[in-house]
């Protein structure tokens, strides 16, 4: 077990939208500036939400193609550039952390954690919402999918990221609210921690993960389990 429930030398990975904030809104503020400049109906969250970290381009396809439209590719990067510029202005507007999550991560922090974010999100328009939202002091490093050899679901994307906050992978747990998430956890090697009020359509039992949590208050505890059966996996070996 870990000597006073301390994560001294473990790194904790985060994925972003879905997991440590809820983009939703702002992310569907954004395709719905664009949807409506074509002169489309706007589209409700439920038809996108599972598209969210999935890339841009996916979610305004999914909203282009509900309505029957299929744009050429020059027009879609052109609306891609739209949705991009409206995002950037509007990032943070109703964007926030999900309930519980400062106070989560401030409690890992205490207990000497190093925490970091790998995200399919872009790396400037990451940063910049981890840093309007007052979050950036809290993580020792944030990868993007673009700062990545390889975007999730692939290893290398986990394994850049841990490292780069310092870390090692044989010391390290992924938070994450998606298959890809947890895909991207078992090509690393990882445990895998899935919470429950994200963007996921598959169930938690379909997902199948090392651990469950519904809401931040239950992070602390949920991710010492794991910790504490990764210690002893590398005790057995």
């Amino acid at each position: 077990m870990a000597e006073n429930g301390r994560f001294d030398g473990w790194t904790v990975a985060f994925d972003l939208d879905g997991t440590l904030v809820d983009t939703a809104p702002d992310l569907l503020g954004a395709l719905n500036h664009v949807l409506t400049d074509a002169g489309l109906e706007p589209v409700d969250l439920p038809t996108i939400a599972t598209l969210i970290g999935n890339g841009a381009r996916a979610m305004m396809e999914k909203g282009f193609g509900v309505q029957g439209v299929t744009l050429p590719a020059a027009e879609m990067d052109a609306a891609f550039e739209r949705f991009i510029a409206y995002y950037i202005a509007n990032i943070a507007v109703d964007s926030r952390p999900f309930e519980g999550c400062t106070e989560a991560l401030d409690a890992l922090l205490d207990a000497g954690a190093t925490l970091c974010v790998c995200t399919n999100k872009r790396q400037d328009l990451s940063e910049r919402l981890i840093g309007e939202l007052g979050l950036t002091d809290r993580f020792a490093a944030i990868l993007g999918a673009d700062r990545a050899t390889n975007r999730k679901p692939h290893q290398d994307h986990v394994f850049e990221a841990v490292r780069a906050a310092g870390g090692t992978p044989e010391r390290a747990l992924f938070v994450g609210d998606s298959r890809t998430d947890e895909r991207a956890a078992r090509n690393a090697g990882l445990p895998f921690l899935f919470v429950t009020f994200g963007y996921e359509a598959e169930t938690p039992e379909m997902i199948a993960p090392d651990g469950i949590i519904g809401h931040y208050a239950q992070l602390f505890d949920a991710l010492s389990v794991l910790r504490d059966q990764a210690i002893a996996s590398l005790r057995g070996r």
